[in-house]
Protein backbone atom coordinates (compact mmCIF):
# COMPACT_ATOMS: atom_id res chain seq x y z
CA UNK A 1 0.00 0.00 0.00
CA UNK A 2 1.31 3.47 -0.87
CA UNK A 3 1.73 6.07 1.86
CA UNK A 4 1.88 9.85 1.59
CA UNK A 5 5.20 11.23 2.77
CA UNK A 6 4.76 13.76 5.55
CA UNK A 7 7.78 16.09 5.61
CA UNK A 8 6.71 17.69 8.89
CA UNK A 9 7.16 14.56 11.00
CA UNK A 10 3.57 13.37 11.32
CA UNK A 11 2.18 9.91 10.72
CA UNK A 12 2.00 8.93 7.03
CA UNK A 13 -1.53 8.83 5.67
CA UNK A 14 -2.49 5.82 3.54
CA UNK A 15 -4.06 6.71 0.18
CA UNK A 16 -7.24 4.84 1.00
CA UNK A 17 -7.96 7.23 3.90
CA UNK A 18 -7.53 10.38 1.79
CA UNK A 19 -10.77 11.91 0.57
CA UNK A 20 -11.30 12.65 -3.07
CA UNK A 21 -11.99 16.18 -4.28
CA UNK A 22 -15.69 15.43 -4.60
CA UNK A 23 -15.91 14.17 -1.03
CA UNK A 24 -14.13 17.26 0.30
CA UNK A 25 -16.79 19.61 -1.06
CA UNK A 26 -19.33 20.52 1.53
CA UNK A 27 -22.82 19.33 0.81
CA UNK A 28 -25.56 21.96 0.56
CA UNK A 29 -27.59 22.67 3.65
CA UNK A 30 -31.23 21.79 3.16
CA UNK A 31 -33.64 24.55 4.14
CA UNK A 32 -36.64 23.54 6.27
CA UNK A 33 -39.88 23.08 4.33
CA UNK A 34 -41.45 26.07 6.07
CA UNK A 35 -38.67 28.46 5.04
CA UNK A 36 -39.14 30.03 1.60
CA UNK A 37 -35.42 30.80 1.21
CA UNK A 38 -33.37 28.76 -1.26
CA UNK A 39 -30.83 26.25 0.05
CA UNK A 40 -27.36 27.64 0.67
CA UNK A 41 -24.16 25.73 0.95
CA UNK A 42 -22.42 25.97 4.30
CA UNK A 43 -19.92 28.60 3.15
CA UNK A 44 -22.70 30.92 1.99
CA UNK A 45 -24.70 30.24 5.15
CA UNK A 46 -21.67 31.08 7.26
CA UNK A 47 -21.18 34.36 5.38
CA UNK A 48 -24.81 35.39 5.76
CA UNK A 49 -24.61 35.04 9.52
CA UNK A 50 -21.75 37.51 9.69
CA UNK A 51 -22.26 41.24 9.71
CA UNK A 52 -23.33 42.43 6.24
CA UNK A 53 -20.69 44.30 4.32
CA UNK A 54 -21.86 47.57 2.84
CA UNK A 55 -18.55 48.69 1.41
CA UNK A 56 -18.69 48.67 -2.35
CA UNK A 57 -15.76 49.71 -4.47
CA UNK A 58 -16.50 53.13 -5.87
CA UNK A 59 -12.98 54.07 -6.78
CA UNK A 60 -13.30 57.51 -5.24
CA UNK A 61 -12.98 56.05 -1.77
CA UNK A 62 -9.44 55.02 -2.62
CA UNK A 63 -8.28 58.34 -4.07
CA UNK A 64 -6.07 60.35 -1.75
CA UNK A 65 -6.22 63.71 -3.53
CA UNK A 66 -6.07 66.45 -0.92
CA UNK A 67 -8.65 69.22 -0.75
CA UNK A 68 -8.04 72.43 -2.71
CA UNK A 69 -6.32 74.31 0.10
CA UNK A 70 -3.76 71.55 0.66
CA UNK A 71 -3.45 70.85 -3.06
CA UNK A 72 -2.57 74.45 -3.89
CA UNK A 73 -0.02 74.62 -1.07
CA UNK A 74 2.59 73.20 -3.44
CA UNK A 75 3.34 74.49 -6.93
CA UNK A 76 4.34 71.15 -8.43
CA UNK A 77 3.86 67.46 -7.69
CA UNK A 78 6.17 64.79 -9.10
CA UNK A 79 4.55 62.01 -11.09
CA UNK A 80 5.24 59.46 -8.34
CA UNK A 81 3.23 61.52 -5.83
CA UNK A 82 0.38 61.93 -8.31
CA UNK A 83 0.33 58.19 -9.03
CA UNK A 84 0.23 57.50 -5.29
CA UNK A 85 -2.71 59.90 -4.88
CA UNK A 86 -4.75 57.91 -7.40
CA UNK A 87 -3.31 54.48 -6.48
CA UNK A 88 -2.36 53.77 -10.10
CA UNK A 89 0.90 53.04 -11.89
CA UNK A 90 3.09 55.84 -13.16
CA UNK A 91 2.80 54.40 -16.66
CA UNK A 92 -0.97 54.94 -16.58
CA UNK A 93 -0.48 58.63 -15.72
CA UNK A 94 1.97 58.93 -18.65
CA UNK A 95 -0.53 57.19 -20.94
CA UNK A 96 -3.32 59.57 -19.91
CA UNK A 97 -0.96 62.49 -20.54
CA UNK A 98 -0.49 61.32 -24.13
CA UNK A 99 -4.19 60.68 -24.68
CA UNK A 100 -5.75 63.78 -23.13
CA UNK A 101 -4.83 67.27 -24.31
CA UNK A 102 -5.90 68.94 -21.06
CA UNK A 103 -2.95 67.36 -19.24
CA UNK A 104 0.17 69.42 -19.76
CA UNK A 105 2.66 68.71 -16.96
CA UNK A 106 5.88 70.68 -16.89
CA UNK A 107 9.11 68.85 -17.52
CA UNK A 108 12.45 69.73 -16.01
CA UNK A 109 15.78 69.43 -17.85
CA UNK A 110 16.03 65.82 -16.78
CA UNK A 111 12.61 65.09 -18.30
CA UNK A 112 10.77 64.44 -15.04
CA UNK A 113 7.09 65.36 -15.16
CA UNK A 114 5.92 67.92 -12.63
CA UNK A 115 2.17 68.29 -12.25
CA UNK A 116 0.55 71.57 -11.22
CA UNK A 117 -2.54 71.50 -8.99
CA UNK A 118 -4.70 72.20 -12.08
CA UNK A 119 -3.25 69.11 -13.73
CA UNK A 120 -4.07 67.05 -10.64
CA UNK A 121 -7.66 68.30 -10.74
CA UNK A 122 -7.87 67.41 -14.44
CA UNK A 123 -6.49 63.96 -13.64
CA UNK A 124 -9.17 63.60 -10.99
CA UNK A 125 -11.80 64.36 -13.62
CA UNK A 126 -10.24 61.88 -16.06
CA UNK A 127 -10.04 59.24 -13.32
CA UNK A 128 -13.71 59.82 -12.53
CA UNK A 129 -14.75 59.41 -16.16
CA UNK A 130 -12.62 56.36 -16.90
CA UNK A 131 -12.68 54.39 -13.66
CA UNK A 132 -15.99 55.30 -12.05
CA UNK A 133 -18.25 56.16 -14.97
CA UNK A 134 -16.56 53.47 -17.11
CA UNK A 135 -16.15 55.68 -20.20
CA UNK A 136 -13.83 54.59 -22.96
CA UNK A 137 -10.87 56.81 -23.81
CA UNK A 138 -12.68 58.18 -26.86
CA UNK A 139 -15.88 58.68 -24.88
CA UNK A 140 -14.02 60.57 -22.16
CA UNK A 141 -12.31 62.76 -24.78
CA UNK A 142 -15.63 63.70 -26.36
CA UNK A 143 -17.15 64.28 -22.92
CA UNK A 144 -14.30 66.65 -22.02
CA UNK A 145 -14.74 68.59 -25.29
CA UNK A 146 -18.18 69.70 -24.09
CA UNK A 147 -16.41 72.14 -21.81
CA UNK A 148 -17.94 74.15 -18.98
CA UNK A 149 -21.00 71.96 -18.45
CA UNK A 150 -18.78 68.96 -17.71
CA UNK A 151 -16.87 70.76 -14.97
CA UNK A 152 -20.10 71.91 -13.32
CA UNK A 153 -21.43 68.34 -13.28
CA UNK A 154 -18.16 66.98 -11.91
CA UNK A 155 -17.99 69.64 -9.18
CA UNK A 156 -21.58 68.87 -8.19
CA UNK A 157 -20.82 65.16 -7.96
CA UNK A 158 -17.69 65.84 -5.89
CA UNK A 159 -19.68 68.08 -3.53
CA UNK A 160 -22.32 65.37 -3.10
CA UNK A 161 -19.61 62.77 -2.39
CA UNK A 162 -18.14 65.03 0.30
CA UNK A 163 -21.57 65.44 1.88
CA UNK A 164 -22.10 61.67 1.76
CA UNK A 165 -18.78 60.96 3.47
CA UNK A 166 -19.56 63.57 6.13
CA UNK A 167 -22.96 61.97 6.78
CA UNK A 168 -21.39 58.51 6.98
CA UNK A 169 -18.90 59.81 9.56
CA UNK A 170 -21.78 61.27 11.59
CA UNK A 171 -23.64 57.96 11.37
CA UNK A 172 -20.56 56.07 12.56
CA UNK A 173 -20.20 58.52 15.46
CA UNK A 174 -23.79 57.90 16.55
CA UNK A 175 -23.42 54.14 16.59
Amino acid sequence: MLHQLDIFGGEPIPHSEKKSAREKKEKPVQAPASAPTPALNTVEAKNTLEEPTTTAYTGAAFIDVPDDEALYSKMYYPISDVANMFHVNISLIRFWEKEFDILKPRKNRKGDRLFRPEDVKNLKLIYFLLKEKRYTIEGAKSFLKKGKKVNEQFETIELLKNIKSMLLELKAGLA
